[in-house]
């Protein structure tokens, strides 16, 4: 669920927000600079595979960001999200990342 989001297109893209939107205008803009590579929208992310027990079927827990990058400036790997509003699924969901990908940013942009 979405709060007070607009969904915008850009270069044929989808965006939940004018935020994200907005944001992946700027990665753009780093990219064709050279300051990252490797740009990839709505990385999935498994935090935990599905199972089974006691007859019953879990599925699996994704965390879905909005970006993946490299930063050739701070020489790492880059999850970011866009938020305007942090809902408690979300961080737990991070806080999950967090665990699973100790080397790696994550950042949120507002």
């Amino acid at each position: 669920m979405k709060y007070k989001a607009i969904k915008t297109v850009v270069d044929g893209h989808k965006f939940d927000s004018k935020l994200e939107a907005r944001r992946y205008a700027d990665l753009k803009l780093w990219e064709k600079a050279g300051e990252i590579r490797d740009l990839v929208l709505q990385p999935r992310f498994e935090l935990q595979p599905a199972f089974d027990k006691n007859g019953v079927h879990y599925r699996k827990i994704e965390y879905v960001a909005d970006f993946l990058y490299y930063d050739n400036r701070k020489k790492c790997k880059v999850i970011e999200d866009s938020k305007g509003f942090k809902t408690d699924v979300y961080s737990l969901k991070k806080k999950l990342l967090e665990f699973k990908f100790p080397d790696w940013t994550i950042m949120e942009v507002n």
